[in-house]
């Protein structure tokens, strides 16, 4: 019995995540719209709501094409793993009612979020492609460039914090003591845009320079697979910080209601963000990530580190 309702919590977990991602894609566009002083998609049916589903629709029943001479299997699996660890990911949202617990969740972060390049260097390589093969260099740099950042940065907050469950952190009353050093907010919500190839770090899918990037040669249901994949992992990241960020409420369902509420609230800032900054220039952020942050990462351990002490 227990096994069956964990494995139904999983599927009703990822159903949950697909559909938010539906409607996600559907706020961003008319967010976009609302920012550019243009319309959005607001026409069809009932303020544009079966515009997701047309738009999945439509992609599934194209003709599915390929290159020549790419390598079939490896060309095909690599959407399709992409896609799978960015729903993996879900399994860590924090929620009342946990069908189990994963006691090493930020590691599991970790370990997921970082096999995630593989994927995109996989899908770049295998396209037998000189401007896939270049977006899946830059993709892969730029994971490079921050992933020591970001796990710097988790640190510290586990410095503070005591523990490496998530459902823990958000139940823990001292999370608002990252907030008195905005230096590593600051640092995570950039590192956040850099993780999700965001504006202006969207550098994997670069249209104006690469073509497209890695994913020039994909098309129907597998470039849908991609697609997914990049907004999912956008929401379940948005889900990790409103839970490190979260603070302390009694009520169940008021920490439900306010992880999902500052959830939402970043979400929205991310598409605010695109609408606002320009793309950078590449070697901007490499100066950026190496050079300016990680002296940071690195020096605000010598302040969180007393900080922790002091208060635990």
């Amino acid at each position: 019995t227990r096994l069956v309702s964990d494995w139904s919590s999983d599927v009703c977990s990822s159903d949950l995540a697909l559909l938010a991602i539906a409607f996600y894609t559907l706020i961003e566009r008319k967010f976009l719209g609302y920012f550019q002083t243009r319309k959005g998609p607001n026409k069809p049916a009932i303020i544009g709501l079966p515009v997701p589903f047309a738009d999945a629709i439509k992609l599934f029943l194209k003709e599915q094409t390929k290159p020549t001479m790419s390598n079939s299997a490896p060309f095909i699996v690599a959407p399709g793993l992409r896609l799978f660890l960015a729903l993996i990911l879900w399994v860590l949202f924090p929620h009342a009612s946990q069908s189990f617990f994963i006691t090493f969740g930020i590691l599991f972060f970790l370990c997921v979020s970082r096999t995630r390049v593989y994927a995109t260097f996989i899908g770049g390589w295998c396209s037998n492609s000189k401007y896939a093969l270049l977006g899946a260099l830059r993709g892969v740099a730029q994971t490079i460039s921050y992933e020591v950042r970001i796990s710097l940065i988790l640190i510290r907050a586990l410095l503070a914090l005591n523990n490496l469950d998530i459902l823990s952190i958000s139940l823990n009353q001292k999370s608002w003591i990252l907030l008195l050093i905005p230096l590593i907010t600051i640092l995570w919500f950039i590192t956040n845009l850099a993780e999700t190839n965001r504006t202006p770090f969207d550098f994997a899918e670069g249209e104006s320079e690469l073509v497209s990037g890695f994913n020039i040669e994909y098309s129907r249901g597998l470039f849908a697979l991609i697609f997914i994949a990049e907004y999912t992992s956008i929401l379940a990241i948005r889900i990790l910080t409103a839970a490190i960020y979260s603070g302390h409420l009694e009520s169940p369902l008021l920490r439900s209601a306010m992880l999902l509420t500052k959830t939402l609230l970043l979400a929205t800032l991310f598409i605010w963000i695109r609408a606002t900054l320009p793309r950078i220039r590449y070697d901007h952020l490499i100066h950026l990530t190496w050079k300016r942050f990680l002296p940071l990462s690195l020096s605000t351990i010598l302040i969180i580190v007393p900080i922790s002490f002091m208060l635990s």
